[in-house]
């Protein structure tokens, strides 16, 4: 990592094992559970929660266990109480299909329900879940909260999907980026986020969600130089050069 972008970034170690970061400028931290946390406006993020993926799965013959809302969830209200946000905003593909809402059991409907009644909550629509979020929903369970395509906070753009060239203050979800960090002859594969101090890409917030490598042709053209990458490990987020991955 050179010197100007590592004073860019500037990242430093918080309490609960957290980055400090700006992107353009914007005070950032970057949390051990993969959400983004804006503390001068209140702002909890997290991207990519694909709920009932475990049952969607096992629509199609690919049983795994049916617990990944459940496990998700929970995720979720454990930062919510630990921050107690004045608005939470996902990213996209929060739902992994179209029948998600219909999939879900009563009790993660009445967590859903508890949490967006904690703080403005608002939905961005994904590749995976905009029919849920735009009509083709439960018709007996309407979904609590407000639906955009995308919104502005101060010099961030909140969207899901990053768009090619350079965006300064995007913040996107929809890749699950990952690394693999080689140490003692051994790979550890971790979820990450990836900045350069302009745009910042979250890991997926979901318990089922997988991840993409950063050195996926996918994350070609996105920086215009070699972005930090903060890997999520068991109760700290660790900044990582670019040239310190496989």
């Amino acid at each position: 990592m050179n010197a100007l972008l590592q004073q860019t970034l500037s990242p430093t170690r918080r309490a609960c094992g957290s980055l400090n970061v700006r992107i353009m400028g914007e005070a950032c931290v970057l949390r051990c559970s993969g959400a983004l946390w804006l503390p001068e406006t209140g702002t909890l993020i997290a991207a990519d929660l694909h709920l009932e993926k475990g049952s969607a799965y096992a629509r199609r013959g690919q049983m795994l266990p049916p617990y990944d809302s459940r496990v998700t969830l929970a995720k979720l209200r454990a930062e919510v109480e630990d921050l107690r946000p004045r608005q939470v905003i996902l990213l996209g593909d929060s739902f992994h299909d179209r029948g998600s809402l219909a999939r879900l059991a009563q009790a993660d409907r009445l967590e859903i329900a508890a949490l967006t009644a904690s703080c403005d909550w608002i939905w961005l629509t994904g590749n995976h879940d905009h029919e849920a979020l735009n009509g083709a929903a439960d018709p007996d369970w309407p979904l609590p909260g407000r639906v955009v395509e995308a919104m502005d906070i101060g010099a961030l753009t909140l969207v899901h999907e990053p768009e090619a060239g350079d965006r300064p203050g995007e913040v996107a979800g929809h890749l699950h980026p990952c690394a693999t960090v080689v140490a003692h002859n051994r790979g550890v594969r971790r979820a990450c986020f990836v900045t350069d101090g302009r745009r910042i890409i979250l890991p997926a917030f979901g318990a089922f969600t997988g991840g993409l490598d950063v050195r996926h042709a996918a994350f070609s053209g996105l920086f215009a130089e070699p972005p930090m990458l903060a890997a999520l490990g068991r109760d700290r987020v660790h900044a990582l050069a670019w040239n310190s991955v496989r």
